[in-house]
């Protein structure tokens, strides 16, 4: 079986911008262009804290680079460690994207300043009114057991386990539709979550974006650590928060992509509907993403209202047709500047890429066979 997938993107994550205080820069500089980071973090190193900094990026971001510079730029002092990995994020980073990217910060301003929320306690975190007990008891206690004990893993790397409480769905649903309103009366044009679909909204323009960046980092990066460590998913620093809408008069189905994400969590938010099943067929690196899917990759999921599912962006999928009802929801593409970075050096991601595991073990295979040969030993 064979699919042409295509990349599910979006804006890209806000870049820092560069400058230089004449304190040694130039000679950091000169570093950033000759040293990459290093491959493996340094565990022990403790990383400073960035908060509080008049900063274009999200502080999380430069701490969780900072465990991967080079040893000798682990003694400078904050500002040049800070500088340095501005330097090492602008190789790609181009000026056109983050011009491209203040538009939209502008743009997502401008939203904020005219929008009235409806249910203002949406804007915080408030956990033990948005989570369901079992969910928020694996993941204070923070174990591998805890979280394996309230989930189902139904493929490799695919998991499910109720999430979100009801009232809570009611009221991001309540949200949206509120919002919706407010772009139909006032004629604003919004931006779709992206290129795929051309209904839903993007939670983080209209104020959201602070709790779904805590949902991210203190919810799905624990979780991410433990199941998602070979894509980045212990240094996921920024997101992309929306939802999207399927049924009669909107989005029908979802075309067979890759997200553009490391980790993707999806709710299920409601409402009343039929169809709608998700469809899994294994994670690929950019070379193999248009492969053959194994049998042991086929998965399909009947979507369950506040129940996530948890899986690598590159875990090829898609939506089969909403046949009656109106379904919604929620996506956070969680991302790893790091892991994007460090994919840069590497050549092997048999790790994760299903594809990349069968070649490794090819290899394996008829090298052991050739050893066997030489050795005059028959092949088993």
């Amino acid at each position: 079986m064979s699919l042409e997938v295509t990349r599910k993107e979006n804006q890209q994550p806000t870049p820092p911008t560069g400058g230089h205080n004449g304190n040694g820069m130039a000679l950091l500089q000169s570093m950033a262009t000759t040293h990459r980071l290093r491959l493996n973090p340094n565990t022990e190193h403790k990383p400073e804290s960035y908060e509080g900094l008049h900063l274009e990026f999200s502080p999380l971001l430069f701490s969780s680079l900072e465990r991967y510079l080079p040893p000798l730029m682990l003694s400078h002092s904050r500002d040049s460690k800070l500088h340095y990995m501005r330097d090492i994020i602008l190789r790609y980073s181009p000026e056109g994207e983050r011009t491209r990217v203040q538009k939209q910060r502008e743009y997502r301003q401008k939203i904020i300043s005219h929008y009235q929320p409806l249910h203002r306690e949406l804007y915080a975190m408030h956990a033990s009114n948005f989570f369901a007990p079992s969910f928020l008891k694996a993941i204070n206690e923070n174990k591998e057991e805890s979280f394996r004990s309230i989930m189902a893993e139904p493929t490799q790397g695919v998991f499910t386990f109720e999430m979100l409480q009801p009232h809570f769905c009611e009221l991001l649903l309540s949200e949206v539709e509120n919002f919706e309103k407010w772009v139909h009366e006032t004629k604003f044009r919004i931006m779709r979550p992206n290129t795929m679909n051309k209904f839903g909204a993007v939670l983080d323009d209209f104020g959201l974006e602070t709790m779904l960046g805590k949902l991210m980092e203190d919810f799905i990066r624990p979780i991410s650590k433990v199941f998602f460590s070979d894509v980045g998913g212990s240094t996921l620093d920024s997101h992309h928060g929306f939802v999207v809408e399927y049924g009669i008069n909107r989005d029908v189905e979802l075309g067979f992509h890759v997200d553009d994400s490391e980790v993707t969590l999806n709710v299920c938010l409601g409402k009343q509907f039929s169809g709608g099943d998700l469809f899994f067929r294994g994670v690929r690196c950019d070379k193999h993403v248009n492969t053959e899917t194994q049998s042991d990759e086929i998965l399909d999921y009947s979507h369950v209202p506040g129940r996530a599912v948890l899986h690598r962006g590159r875990h090829r999928h898609g939506a089969r047709a909403t046949t009656s009802g109106h379904r919604v929801n929620l996506l956070l593409w969680c991302r790893s500047s790091v892991f994007r970075e460090l994919r840069k050096y590497q050549k092997d991601f048999s790790s994760w890429c299903g594809e990349c595991q069968r070649e490794k073990k090819e290899r394996q295979r008829v090298s052991i066979a050739a050893t066997k040969q030489r050795e005059g030993k028959p092949a088993t």
